[in-house]
């Protein structure tokens, strides 16, 4: 009985009972577990948002927030919102498809807003993005939601923008969170004098 027992271990030198060395075999389990294409779903990515933009009804830059280096210079940048505004501003629908991202945009008064992300990302969660910007400015704004009024409130929506979004990572969708968190108080009029850094980021923006 104990000869029995010990035979199945005994190998011969050097090889696998499987057939092939073992170190053929660990080799090649390495090989499928890093496959790059695994490890892309197998490691899913906190940053969800590549850029947040306000446009006008002509297409022109009001607020705009990259998280990337996908555009990395300004005029790259306004070049992606001229194409990404002349393919949504006549249409009724909430999403679109450029450049190998995904676009989930909608429209009040005159202004266009959109969220941006990978050609992979959850649409919802960019959706839910720009549900939440959209209602805290139309809080902060008190249902104003147009140009003027954002221009003259620049500053605060800066403020709505950070706390929803940090570096591409996603923070906060709930609208009233985002309005205790910026400290917006909408008993009072809202910002209705310009400050230094109001007056900075508004010419900022327009020139760039």
């Amino acid at each position: 009985m104990q000869r029995a027992e010990a035979r199945p271990r005994q190998h011969p030198e050097g090889a696998a009972p499987g057939g092939g060395s073992g170190g053929e075999r660990a080799a090649a389990a390495a090989a499928g577990a890093m496959d790059p294409t695994r490890l892309l779903f197998q490691e899913p990515s906190l940053y969800t948002v590549k850029a947040i933009f306000i446009l006008d009804n002509d297409g022109r830059r009001l607020l705009a927030k990259y998280y990337d280096d996908t555009f990395p210079s300004t005029k790259e940048q306004k070049t992606f919102e001229r194409s990404v505004f002349n393919k949504t501003h006549k249409t009724d629908s909430e999403i679109a498809f450029l450049e190998g991202l995904t676009i989930v945009y909608k429209s009040s008064i005159d202004l266009f807003f959109y969220v941006v992300g990978s050609s992979q990302e959850n649409e919802l969660m960019l959706m839910a993005v720009l549900t939440c910007l959209f209602d805290s400015l139309n809080h902060m704004l008190r249902k104003n939601v147009e140009k003027r009024s954002l221009l003259d409130n620049l500053d605060g929506a800066f403020l709505v923008v950070d706390e929803i979004v940090d570096g591409g990572v996603i923070l906060e969708s709930d609208p009233q969170q985002v309005i205790q968190k910026v400290n917006f108080r909408v008993d009072d009029s809202p910002l209705s004098e310009q400050s230094v850094a109001q007056v900075f980021l508004s010419r900022l923006i327009l020139s760039a």
